[in-house]
């Protein structure tokens, strides 16, 4: 970063308003983040963050659960049958 060389105390002046403006601007941007943060961290979305997640995974792997699931279930009939 380059040094800046004033050339009278309006100058410097001009230049601290605006670094304390700026910093007034990200100072609210930053308190602007932690209240959309913090409505968006309730049990609630939580939760329904969790499930929707889970439920896209479920309905998208369906066939290949079922898949692997139904040898298990016919052997289970047919060494209940059987008495074992």
């Amino acid at each position: 970063m380059e040094k800046k060389k004033y050339s009278s105390y309006a100058e410097i002046d001009r230049d601290l308003e605006i670094l304390k403006l700026e910093k007034d601007i990200n100072y609210q941007k930053l308190v602007l983040s932690f209240q959309k943060t913090k409505e968006s961290i309730t049990p609630q979305k939580i939760v329904n963050g969790f499930v929707s997640s889970y439920t896209g995974y479920v309905k998208n792997s369906f066939p290949e659960i079922l898949q692997s699931i139904i040898p298990f279930v016919i052997n289970w009939f047919i060494n209940k049958k059987r008495g074992s």
